[in-house]
């Protein structure tokens, strides 16, 4: 059997310049373990899988596989999903919207543009947030290789995919990062996130530079990263940090593995909608058994 295959790059309108997510578009019939399987084979940060939506209201129904286990939710994954579906002509937006069911439930995306032109926006999934203890603050610390900004305190934040959120003091800190990874790891095993997101302000078109690791889950950097830059927006709207940057900004992502990424965040409303453009890489046909 044969099944529609997508490689959507995220975060970008040029090719190899951001986040990459492997899109099957025909998943029926794909049991849990084949779908991690291909995940797995995949090696990409994120792997999705379309099915007929289950809820009312929904356009279609996805879910999201790292290479080493399924998440509720994801950022890149959701604007690439979208993206190749209504590339291929197998949804339309309607007033604007399509709607993606998922682990946390329905997921509303604002639609603008046509073809090369496209941009997508999805809106943040409700969020909740915990304070960290000293010790892992100065773990983090010490796995990052680097001092955090004083006086502001780490923060998780759980938009589905879990991230641990903290502030570098300028962005020459945040680019020359050379994480211990297997610290890294056993730090985010026991704070129970799914990774960890830092950022530095700067000054320019964009406001942050930002940095996703993911080692627990065996990503060491994520390129470009969209839950991670959600939850960025959230730690700074909490720490009453919004005024630095503005309500409305575009965050740099990928530098240092290569990539070019732009992250358009606006959290101007009460819910936080963060998106970007994408472009499909890769289009085909899988053959599995």
């Amino acid at each position: 059997m044969t099944r529609a295959y997508q490689v959507v790059d995220v975060f970008t309108r040029a090719p190899l310049r951001g986040n990459p997510v492997a899109v099957v578009l025909d998943a029926q019939g794909l049991s849990d373990a084949a779908m991690q399987r291909l995940a797995h084979w995949t090696n990409l940060s994120e792997t999705t899988f379309v099915l007929p939506p289950t809820e009312a209201g929904a356009d279609y129904h996805v879910r999201i596989f790292t290479p080493a286990g399924e998440l509720p939710f994801a950022g890149h994954p959701t604007l690439g999903t979208a993206h190749a579906l209504l590339s291929a002509g197998r949804i339309s937006a309607r007033a604007g919207c399509v709607v993606q069911q998922c682990g946390v439930g329905l997921v509303r995306l604002h639609v603008s543009g046509e073809g090369g032109q496209r941009q997508l926006a999805f809106e943040v999934p409700p969020a909740r947030l915990r304070e960290v203890d000293a010790q892992a603050v100065a773990e983090l610390q010490s796995a990052l290789g680097a001092p955090l900004s004083a006086g502001v305190a780490p923060l998780v934040v759980d938009v589905g995919a879990v991230w641990l959120i903290a502030q570098l003091p300028d962005v020459v800190t945040l680019l020359a990062l050379q994480p211990d990874w297997l610290r890294l790891a056993q730090l985010e095993r026991r704070v129970g996130v799914t990774g960890v997101t830092v950022f530095a302000q700067q000054d320019g078109e964009c406001a942050l530079q930002v940095r996703s690791f993911v080692p627990s889950s065996g990503i060491n950097e994520d390129p470009v990263c969209g839950s991670g830059n959600a939850s960025v927006a959230l730690f700074l709207r909490e720490r009453g940090l919004l005024g630095q940057v503005g309500a409305r900004y575009v965050a740099a992502q990928g530098q240092c593995l290569g990539r070019d990424g732009r992250v358009v965040v606006d959290a101007s409303g009460a819910t936080v909608t963060l998106g970007g453009a994408c472009v499909t890489v890769v289009e085909g046909l899988l053959r599995l058994t």
